[in-house]
């Protein structure tokens, strides 16, 4: 109430995240700070200028969030308050440390649909593009910014189709520069699959993807959800054109089948892996060529192996 009162004051507003702060770690505390992000986010909005301000707001509602996520309480952060953070990235869009932290906080947040709903409706996604092609070389902050896009992709009532196909060559290009990094190949491929789905992907695109894809599965082979993503992904690019499914086939760093084949063998407990490589499978012998370069790999033995392996599924 007192912040409420002297919202236009700095030093209340900055003494008062402090104190708020001061309750993180008492768990009786926890329901009463639930109600404060919209205090908190108000107080960063009224004095956007002052980045020592915005620095301890993002640092209380990440620690706010993580509680929340620890606990399972989803927060659907309101329009309010994804209006604010947008606000933030754009004044602050040059200090990348902490733009870091505000990306880290606009994941976490976009987890609850509700909220993924508001950013997106807020106009954060050429933000997200602008953010990841400046700061390209930043992991932390690509591993954010992909993770945001596919939650913002997702969504079933999309109208930002035109701005949805920008996303793709950025995302494709975090994907290119961190491939060897597991968890940002991990993100930028779940990404990709939300775009593939989207059908944000032009004819041009359906060649490299699935390369990119393909050195994404060979660079991190151990990492089943990047496997099963980026199976995914493949799956949704082959049901759009045969062309893709020819780039599987012929990939120039080997075959694409024999992957596949390789990656079920390492990941043969996770029921998630065979599914998206079954749906993998079944979209490319939609296509009579295809299906016969399949056959001659020995496909169908792997699938009789997969259908033993999961009789229930």
């Amino acid at each position: 109430e007192f912040m409420r009162a002297c919202w236009d004051i700095e030093e209340v507003q900055a003494k008062g995240i402090q104190h708020l702060a001061s309750f993180v770690k008492e768990k009786s505390a926890f329901p009463c700070l639930l109600g404060c992000t919209e205090v908190i986010t108000l107080a960063m909005k009224t004095h956007i200028d002052s980045l020592a301000l915005q620095v301890e707001g993002c640092t209380l509602l990440l620690e706010i969030l993580s509680q929340a996520l620890e606990q399972g309480v989803m927060m659907a952060l309101d329009e309010s308050v994804a209006s604010c953070l947008l606000h933030t990235v754009r004044k602050h869009s040059e200090n990348e440390e902490f733009l870091s932290m505000l990306c880290t906080l606009l994941m976490m947040a976009s987890a609850s649909e509700v909220a993924a709903e508001n950013l997106r409706e807020a106009g954060i996604i050429p933000d997200l593009l602008s953010i990841l092609r400046r700061f390209l070389h930043n992991a932390e902050m690509c591993f954010s910014c992909c993770a945001v896009l596919w939650s913002l992709a997702v969504s079933e009532n999309n109208a930002d189709q035109a701005v949805l196909e920008s996303a793709v060559p950025v995302t494709s290009a975090v994907l290119q520069e961190h491939l060897q990094n597991g968890v940002v190949a991990e993100s930028a491929c779940s990404a990709l699959w939300a775009l593939a789905l989207q059908g944000c992907l032009t004819d041009s695109d359906y060649e490299p993807t699935a390369a990119l894809l393909l050195d994404a599965l060979r660079m991190n082979p151990e990492r089943a959800v990047l496997v099963r993503n980026g199976c995914l992904a493949l799956a949704s690019l082959v049901r759009l054109s045969e062309t893709a499914a020819l780039a599987i086939l012929l990939d120039p760093k080997g075959s694409g089948v024999e992957l596949i084949q390789e990656e079920y063998h390492l990941h043969l407990d996770e029921p998630g892996v065979a599914e998206a490589l079954c749906l993998l499978v079944n979209e490319m012998v939609q296509y009579d060529e295809v299906m016969l370069d399949m056959r001659s790999q020995k496909m169908e033995k792997l699938l009789s192996e997969i259908k033993l392996q999961f009789p229930f599924s």
